[in-house]
């Protein structure tokens, strides 16, 4: 199943897998890397997947799909250390003209970053990337969040 997120699409049956991937499980790895496997074959044009997990001052790459990823990140540089800094999403239509990008995959154009925050706990990352530049449109970071609900809540099983 391959699946372009807009304005058109049921993304409600899309969240209602997730959730039931999810069920039962409460282990942030494991979630983690059924989410990422499921992202990545169900949205199209995407290279990457993943999460990245908070580990002193830097991100840690976690489960993920699709090339081999940089295992560290400073918070604060690139595009993921600025989500996890700032705690707000990061959605760049051209990786080249944001300043300060990690280049992990030469192919990506374009990438989203949301932060995985419970309470007021900062966890990491959910990072999704794209050969194709404009990839990630308001629908697609609309649908996101709600797929980063999904994890944050999968939690607390």
């Amino acid at each position: 199943m391959t699946f372009v997120v807009d304005e058109q699409a049921d993304t409600s049956g899309l969240l209602k897998q997730a959730e039931a991937l999810l069920a039962d499980c409460g282990d942030p790895v494991a979630n983690a890397a059924n989410l990422a496997a499921f992202l990545f074959h169900v949205l199209d044009d995407v290279n990457w997947a993943g999460f990245y997990f908070l580990s002193g001052d830097e991100l840690l790459v976690g489960p993920f799909q699709g090339r081999p990823a940089c295992v560290r990140i400073p918070l604060g540089r690139g595009v993921c250390g600025t989500a996890a800094a700032t705690r707000t999403v990061q959605r760049v239509d051209d990786v080249n003209a944001f300043a300060g990008h990690i280049a992990c995959d030469a192919d990506t154009r374009s990438e989203i970053v949301l932060p995985l925050v419970r309470g007021e706990t900062l966890l990491g990352v959910l990072d999704l990337d794209s050969p194709r530049v404009d990839r990630f449109g308001p629908d697609d970071q609309a649908f996101l969040e709600q797929i980063a609900d999904i994890y944050l809540a999968s939690l607390e099983n």
